[in-house]
């Protein structure tokens, strides 16, 4: 007889009689003996079509044979545990928690079902703790991990080692060569999945099946077919390796003439130096603090879902039909994949080289091209973007990193609401002429002299590139755009925002952590001590299937850290840089301070706090006059923590695929001593190239990158940050951002505590609101942010709703497929087109020429100033 689905992917329920948990070590039963309780399906069949539970019908399904073996007083445990660690997570479904309210307020609930009297809230309460207990609380892993795991699935194998190497080679050989190019050209590492699994599938083929003994630990060139655990390490090496290093920005910015001239840079000691410091510094710091951002299941880590989906497409041995807008869809995850990842490859070649309009679809501008208000308002280039459908280019939406249809819809929402917030107030000080900011284009993040042109900072240093006071007087102060002071803002309100929304709802996961972390520091130095764990109800099913592999220890993390500080102290102090080899320590204590509350909120929203902004401001407090020395704190304070936050993104990963952590400890440790010694061997070859880093270089290699660090640099080192922000300066009152944060936090807090069953309330995230303006303000606006807004609320809004066994499968996969099509479509177009071009991508016609016309091409100032003058303080009386 056929099976009939209905839309969310629900059949109808069976018996299943009782089924056992393997949690890696043993098959055992996790709850307690039977009590009797008779097994209704009319309940969960009621529970199932309600919606109340936010999984598919197979899952259900699968668990409700467990529910006769699960007494009442543990699932109170359970559930109480559960509420307290979800009460506040965005990502947790709020009817759920309301039923657990309900539950834990009312004792009688726990009575025994019977056939007369079915309790409904019990079955309930009994299903979403073993959903939760044995897989995962969210849909969101469940849809894309596995809550089983084989011991003996090959992970570090041979084929690893080859494939992994020269993988991580080439992506950093490629993204670290063309980082100096504009525009620049990067491989991403799901192009690298891709093609990894042909060549995996290849090797399990080719390569004999014998049998070597090294140093009593056996092994084979082919221990058997490619599995997913080999295809996700592999990954993992990429992630690693298909980046481009900071001191890509730092050698060039160092070692050219017409930056800092400083010959050292160009020693090939000093760059590894350089480059082992700062990547291993951030690895340190990644392991040691995976008790908070690892292991807890309330950090999801959203932007990995791509990865693992993509990763189990290739892998998946089953396919299950899954029922939407009235069909069966019975396309494969792997099938849908490659015919996504055609159309996204073959589709960027219109807006990318054809019809470059259809990226900045600034259609409103078009209308009439020389209207500055209207530009200022509408423009996709210059303007802040109020375009209700700006772009027809998936692209144009991750100019940050792959955020559509991986980051939640609550985080999206709330960066609109911040954004809203930030057009509003960017039109106020412009058309106020606030700071002279209408004297400057209205969407910059460039600052610019008292005659609205670019600011030169070569021009306020002497002879060593120091600060000149003298030549500073009779320059000009420098002055920023509307849009980037009121970024600025936001940076502030978001650092203050961070610190309390942590301090007040996350108090819970810090505790466990803390926890963990000294019951594993007590296990490392008392390895005699007979002491059991106890039953802790925070761990899911993928910590427990985690912990029958040997872990690493906390301290091989910390002697990673401290010999990587090491060799950037002797960076410092061996090379003549005039820089104290303190500054690394002071640069490391930033990271250690925020590295769990910036992580423990990029974990839950998908969204990274961007730390550039507070380590500029510090370095340039503690070190001012001297933008050397900014350079290594900024390298330290806010990349280390950069890198250590991506590190975690990666051992979250091994954590769902259930890699031996030693074996990811190896590879994430050798991929990146490749990435080191790769991208510091090439950076010699890239400053040969004639005219580098000039507008006159050769294949493009302008270096906008090594522009901005330089300019970056002298403006807060060399400057620094007490001449703009200081008591009485120009801009001090910005620095209100940071106890507006704290209010703002307090704000939402009070809000919820006098309307505590207000979802909108819930939903509200303030950290989220003021990242909006900080990620997507200028040089950014409103129209890169549009488009993910109306693609995460009809996937995560509607399509997960309605549809639920649908979206579970497919979501991720477009997610993975759409950024791989268009990063090999670029190397095509790059290759193919470009470089026979010497570096031209565009057909000479309207569709290309449209969005260089007008205010979108110029940007178009409010008030001019008149030859000879000036706006601003004059010359001589600055401060």
């Amino acid at each position: 007889m056929a099976t009939h689905y209905n839309e969310k992917g629900v059949e109808p329920v069976s018996d299943y009689g009782h089924q056992e948990i393997y949690d890696g070590k043993e098959k055992r039963d996790i709850y307690d003996v039977d009590v009797g309780v008779p097994n209704d399906h009319h309940i969960v069949d009621e529970v199932i079509q309600s919606n109340e539970i936010e999984a598919t019908g197979h899952e259900l399904e699968d668990l409700e044979g467990k529910m006769a073996l699960l007494t009442p007083e543990r699932t109170r445990k359970i559930i109480a545990e559960l509420y307290k660690t979800h009460e506040h997570d965005q990502n947790f479904p709020r009817p759920i928690l309301d039923r657990m309210k309900e539950y834990l307020a009312d004792p009688a609930a726990d009575h025994v079902d019977n056939e007369k009297e079915p309790n409904k809230l019990l079955a309930e309460m009994k299903l979403e703790a073993i959903l939760a207990t044995e897989n995962s609380p969210y849909l969101e892993v469940r849809a894309n991990v596995d809550p089983t795991d084989d011991v003996n699935m090959p992970s570090l194998t041979f084929r690893v080692l080859i494939i992994g190497t020269i993988f991580s080679g080439i992506g950093s050989f490629i993204d670290g060569l063309f980082l100096n190019r504009q525009p620049s050209v990067s491989i991403s590492a799901n192009v690298a999945q891709l093609v990894a699994y042909p060549i995996g599938k290849f090797m399990h083929r080719v390569l004999p099946a014998r049998k070597f003994n090294t140093f009593g630990h056996e092994w084979s060139l082919n221990p058997g077919r490619f599995s997913k655990k080999e295809h996700m390490l592999i990954t993992i090496m990429c992630n690693v390796s298909f980046v481009a290093s900071y001191t890509g920005y730092i050698i060039p910015t160092q070692a050219l003439p017409f930056f800092f001239d400083m010959s050292f840079a160009r020693d090939f000691g000093y760059q590894i130096l350089a480059a082992l410091g700062t990547n291993f510094v951030g690895y340190g710091l990644a392991g040691l603090c995976r008790r908070f951002l690892v292991y807890p299941a309330v950090a999801i880590w959203p932007s990995s879902f791509a990865q693992i989906a993509l990763n189990r497409a290739f892998h998946a041995e089953t396919n299950e039909p899954v029922p939407a807008f009235g069909r069966i869809w019975r396309a494969s995850q792997q099938k849908t994949f490659l015919i996504i990842f055609v159309c996204s490859f073959l589709y960027f070649f219109f807006p990318s080289f054809i019809f470059q309009a259809l990226s900045y679809f600034s259609w409103m501008t078009w209308i009439a091209p020389n209207n500055a208000p209207l530009t200022y308002v509408t423009g996709t280039v210059k303007g802040l973007g109020v375009n209700p459908w700006p772009t027809f280019d998936w692209n144009m939406l991750n100019p940050n990193g792959n955020m559509t249809l991986t980051v939640p819809t609550f985080s999206f929402v709330n960066q609109f609401i911040g954004m809203i917030f930030y057009t509003v107030m960017t039109l106020i000080i412009y058309y106020k002429n606030a700071w002279f900011t209408a004297y400057l284009p209205i969407n910059t993040n460039h600052t610019y002299d008292n005659r609205g042109k670019p600011y030169n900072v070569t021009r306020i240093l002497n002879d060593e590139g120091n600060f000149d006071n003298e030549k500073y007087q009779q320059y000009s102060e420098p002055y920023m755009g509307a849009a980037y002071i009121v970024a600025f803002i936001f940076y502030f309100v978001m650092y203050g925002a961070t610190v309390a929304y942590v301090a007040i709802y996350h108090r819970h996961d810090l505790k466990v952590g803390w926890k963990s972390a000294v019951k594993s520091f007590k296990k490392t130095f008392n390895k005699s001590t007979d002491e059991e764990d106890e039953d802790d109800l925070s761990e899911d099913v993928h910590y427990r299937l985690m912990k029958q592999y040997p872990e690493v220890p906390e301290w091989q993390y910390l002697i990673i850290m401290l010999v990587a500080m090491a060799l950037g102290m002797v960076g410092l102090g061996v090379y003549p840089t005039h820089v104290s080899p303190a500054v690394v320590l002071f640069g490391v204590i930033m990271p250690i301070i925020v590295m769990i509350p910036c992580g423990l909120i990029q974990a839950i929203t998908g969204i990274p706090i961007p730390l550039n902004v507070i380590a500029e401001f510090i370095g340039g407090a503690i070190v001012p006059g001297n933008a050397n020395s900014l350079i290594y704190f900024k390298t330290y304070g806010y990349i280390a923590a950069y890198q250590a936050l991506l590190f975690c993104n990666d051992l979250k990963l091994a954590h769902y695929l259930h890699l031996p952590p030693r074996h990811t400890f190896y590879m994430q440790i050798w991929a990146t001593l490749v990435f080191c010694f790769v991208q510091s061997a090439i950076q010699n070859f890239i400053m040969g190239f004639r005219d580098v880093c000039t507008e006159d270089a050769v294949f493009g290699m302008s270096c906008p990158g090594s522009n901005t660090f330089f300019t970056s640099a002298v403006f807060w080192g060399t400057l620094g940050p007490t001449k703009l922000f200081g008591p009485g300066k120009r801009y001090n009152m910005m620095l209100l951002g940071f106890p507006a944060g704290f209010l703002l936090v307090g704000f939402f807090w009070g809000l919820r505590k006098l309307f505590p069953k207000n979802e909108m309330l819930r939903q509200a995230h303030p950290v989220m609101i003021a990242a909006g303006p900080a990620y997507w303000g200028a040089p950014y606006n409103m129209s890169y942010l549009i488009p993910n807004l109306y693609i995460t609320v009809f996937s995560f809004g509607y399509i997960r709703k309605h549809y639920t066994a649908f979206w579970a499968k497919y979501n991720y996969i477009v997610a993975a497929a759409m950024p791989a099509g268009i990063a090999v479509s670029a190397l095509v177009i790059f290759f193919a087109l470009a470089i026979p071009k010497n570096g031209t991508i565009a057909i000479d016609w309207w569709g290309n020429n449209v969005i260089s016309q007008g205010c979108e091409a110029t940007g178009c100032v409010r008030l001019k100033v008149a030859p000879g003058e000036f706006f601003g303080n004059p010359k001589g009386s600055f401060t």
